[in-house]
């Protein structure tokens, strides 16, 4: 096992136990809870029941080819908006204060293709505590050797042109999550550094039994109730998957992989010379935070630098609390980033890609030898 990496409070930062009374203080003065609300229960059941529908209305094989297509194209966003809005509330216990409806809420993500169990471990313990963290954090080892995201890693003669071969790259990530993605996270020893050699039982079973089901629902049964060709089945398969996967990996990067964001290394024992808030400020952009549609549609990801903050509040409320969040980041002399539009966030990340596919890697310091012991996870992710 990898000695820990560890956050020193070098500053004796007060800033999140400040920003965390004054959320505390919104939510308790304005009678509010923290988890969802009837406007949150709304969008859910869109996405919910607008996926549904959509689905059998494909099934259903009352509608010619290019209409079947094209609402294949709308599930696969549907697919992707049910992650958003309903699946990651769920996973962090942010939708309820009951754990059962956080389970059920969270299981949706079983719609997507994917597994709750293992996106639990990469997304809400390994992502949300070593956030842009080279050889911590998988989720900037987007495809390794072809995109780097890395400054640590070397420099090879195809990252000078990453900046347009990566977005054709998110458009598959839907299929390698549905067909390879889950299997290889679930069977690797660890993540990052964190131990994952050991699952209960129960969660091999549903691995197998979920991606079962799923192919069955989208693979089998199109083929036993439509009168479409093999092969126009498997092309409605994969738009709706790229579709599903351009919507994902559009929305993650530009919350990390903008420019201004750090990709801090660890000192030579090891450790981030760093508050854990602190280094979310630095790590985390939001994006479009005055878009109603981005509101809507992205599950309250565009304001990420709220949601790394407070992962157990409903992201209904991030637009309330954000201005407390800026207030005292600026108050205690710290980043908020922010793209303005969608549009900005995007060229930002071409930007960075193109940057990051130009300089030359910067070599971490040689870490001493320290006492081998494995991180916890922030207690309240």
């Amino acid at each position: 096992m990898s000695a820990s990496l560890k956050f020193k409070d070098r500053t004796r930062s007060q800033f999140f136990s400040t920003v965390r009374k004054r959320v505390d203080a919104y939510f308790i003065e304005n009678g509010v809870s923290s988890n969802a609300n009837a406007a949150m229960w709304r969008k859910a059941s869109f996405f919910l029941i607008g996926y549904a529908t959509l689905y059998g209305l494909i099934l259903s094989n009352q509608f010619g080819l290019w209409t079947m297509f094209g609402m294949a194209i709308v599930l696969g966003m549907f697919a992707a908006f049910i992650g958003f809005n309903v699946s990651h509330d769920g996973l962090h216990g942010s939708f309820s204060s009951r754990g059962w409806v956080n389970r059920l809420m969270g299981n949706s993500f079983y719609l997507l293709g994917a597994n709750p169990y293992i996106w639990k471990i990469t997304h809400n313990i390994v992502h949300h505590t070593y956030t842009n963290i080279p050889g911590h954090d998988e989720d900037i080892e987007l495809a390794p050797g072809l995109v780097r995201l890395d400054p640590q890693e070397d420099l090879k003669p195809w990252h000078r042109f990453q900046q347009w071969y990566t977005f054709p790259l998110y458009a598959l990530a839907s299929l390698s999550w549905v067909f390879r993605k889950d299997f290889v996270k679930f069977f690797k020893n660890q993540i990052g550094h964190h131990d994952n050699s050991s699952h209960p039982r129960q969660e091999y079973v549903k691995l197998f039994a979920s991606k079962i089901i799923y192919y069955f629902f989208f693979l089998i049964l199109p083929v036993l109730v439509l009168d479409l060709t093999w092969w126009q089945l498997a092309v409605g398969f994969i738009m709706m998957h790229i579709a599903e996967g351009l919507v994902l990996g559009l929305v993650f990067q530009l919350a990390h992989a903008v420019e201004g964001t750090d990709f801090p290394m660890p000192d030579e024992r090891g450790d981030i010379q760093e508050a854990w808030a602190v280094h979310q400020m630095r790590t985390t952009a939001n994006f479009a935070p005055d878009s109603a549609a981005a509101a809507f549609f992205c599950g309250g990801l565009n304001r990420q630098i709220e949601h790394h903050l407070f992962p157990k509040v409903c992201h209904i409320h991030y637009p309330a609390i954000s201005k407390i969040v800026k207030d005292t980041a600026h108050e205690f002399g710290l980043p908020y980033l922010e793209n303005r539009t969608f549009g900005s966030a995007l060229l930002s990340h071409f930007r960075l890609l193109r940057t990051l596919g130009r300089t030359e890697p910067v070599r971490p310091l040689v870490a001493q030898p320290v006492a081998v012991t494995q991180q916890e996870p922030v207690p309240f992710l």
